[in-house]
């Protein structure tokens, strides 16, 4: 089929009175065709009607792709049962193309001009890093100004309100300056209710814009075009920055970040045929200027101390000193500290686990060391009694100790003692020295040794009446 140009070229050589055959030879068309178009008397092509092999079937895919629940696939097996249905699946999914079926019309993106601070653009996306040897999942928070493209971005495990508030103090710190709003998305870290122009944000959220004279806005539903500005860098700095790059901790992720965005803020960008830093040179005395003193985020807990001296904040515990157990105290979160207050004079400091990770952190002198000063425990009052009484019982004792559990030794100690001072000395040595020889180290037993001999060596004498009797006889 032959486009409009040539269809037009035909019919202007026509009206200078040139034959069929000049017409073909200048365009290089066949005679049948230029004299077609010639009777036709319209430049633009016609349309060719064809039907559709679909058409016939056009209710049965309305109803199949609700009850397949928009799967095409699905849609053409259940075609291919019906008995004289014989339609290929690109056949399907191009009539549905054409007809709209499951396709939303496609609409143009627009453009969207800024000038010079007008708008600063937040929000977040999550992406995989490799921190300390591990890959986990993080929050990578991302502001930009509108007009000069400056880039700012850094990383948190997770993203709450008080993460926000924390990412926007570095990100206007770095720039210099706030814009006159920030767009962020339909997101209840900012928002409190409404979306797009009906959007009302967070008291707090709002308490810290007004702080440096900025207020927030948020696009409408669906409108994700709207803060193209920062949602595109996304792809830039997953496949850039974190491609290839290890972290040994946060502190270093983010550090790593702030060098990149100074890095890539200085690179020429043709779309933008500038520099940003270039560009934000001008911007920049547009932007409001910071107040002179910031008051940096914190977050306020409330907790009392426990037993053991510590105060638990995200699962993480910090020491405080002992006299504080069982006491209120008020506990502020900040960026990098955790400062622990009890009343307006007493506070102690712990560098912030930025993670839950359950970690306890004690500082020195909190906690003092519950065993006994001074190296080994004394040893028990009996035992030096005894080796007063009777230094021969040294060894046995010595042995005595090392197969008894300490928590049992001075019931031990206390029952031989006993023994020594109840009974006869000759006899508790000979029956010690015995069961020394043997290995005999159960005193209930050794006492009944003791006995024994004590037993052996009593004499009874006879009555001395009976006596005298037999020797009259």
């Amino acid at each position: 089929m032959l486009d409009q140009e040539t269809r037009t070229t035909i019919l202007k050589l026509h009206t200078k009175n040139l034959s069929y055959r000049r017409i073909s030879e200048l365009t290089g068309v066949d005679r049948k065709t230029v004299k077609a178009v010639i009777e036709s008397k319209e430049p633009t092509p016609p349309r060719i009607h064809r039907k559709e092999k679909a058409e016939p079937y056009r209710d049965r895919i309305l109803a199949l792709y609700t009850s397949c629940k928009g799967n095409l696939v699905r849609v053409h097996e259940e075609l291919l049962k019906i008995k004289g249905v014989n339609l290929s699946y690109q056949t399907l999914t191009a009539f549905c193309r054409r007809h709209e079926i499951g396709h939303k019309p496609k609409v143009p993106a627009g453009e969207y001009h800024f000038k010079p601070g007008e708008e600063m653009q937040h929000d977040t996306s999550p992406h995989t890093a490799v921190i300390g040897g591990k890959k986990r999942k993080i929050q990578t928070a991302s502001a930009v100004l509108c007009y000069s493209r400056m880039i700012f971005f850094q990383c948190f495990p997770c993203f709450k309100r008080f993460d926000c508030k924390v990412f926007l103090f570095l990100a206007l710190e770095y720039f210099g300056g706030a814009a006159t709003k920030i767009m962020v998305d339909n997101t209840n870290v900012v928002v409190l209710y409404g979306t797009g122009r009906d959007m009302i944000p967070v008291p707090e959220m709002e308490a810290f814009g007004d702080r440096y004279g900025t207020y927030f806005v948020a696009h409408a539903v669906g409108d994700a075009n709207r803060s193209g500005r920062v949602e595109r860098p996304f792809h830039y700095i997953e496949n850039n920055f974190f491609a290839g790059r290890t972290f040994t901790d946060w502190d270093d992720l983010n550090e790593q970040a702030r060098r990149w965005c100074d890095e890539k803020n200085r690179s020429f960008k043709r779309h933008l045929k500038a520099k940003p830093i270039e560009l934000f040179a001008m911007e920049k005395a547009h932007l409001i200027p910071l107040p002179e003193w910031v008051p940096e985020p914190e977050r306020l807990h409330h907790r009392i101390v426990d037993v053991g001296g510590y105060v638990c904040v995200h699962t993480n515990r910090y020491s405080v000193p002992s006299d504080w157990i069982s006491r209120q105290v008020q506990v502020r979160e900040t960026r990098h500290e955790i400062i622990i207050a009890l009343g307006n004079h007493q506070s102690v400091t712990h560098q912030r686990v930025l993670e839950p990770l359950g970690q306890r952190s004690t500082l020195a002198g909190h906690h003092p060391d519950r065993r006994r000063q001074g190296g080994k425990k004394a040893p028990p009052p009996e035992l030096e009694t005894l080796i007063k009484l009777v230094p021969e019982l040294e060894s046995y004792i010595a042995d005595l100790r090392k197969r008894r559990k300490k928590i049992f030794l001075t019931p031990v100690l206390r029952h031989l003692l006993r023994m020594v001072r109840e009974y006869p000395r000759l006899e508790v040595m000979d029956a010690v020295r015995e069961a020394h020889h043997y290995g005999l180290y159960d005193l209930d037993r050794l006492e009944v040794m003791i006995l024994r001999k004590i037993g052996q060596g009593l004499f009874f004498p006879s009555n001395p009446e009976d006596t005298h009797g037999e020797d009259n006889d």
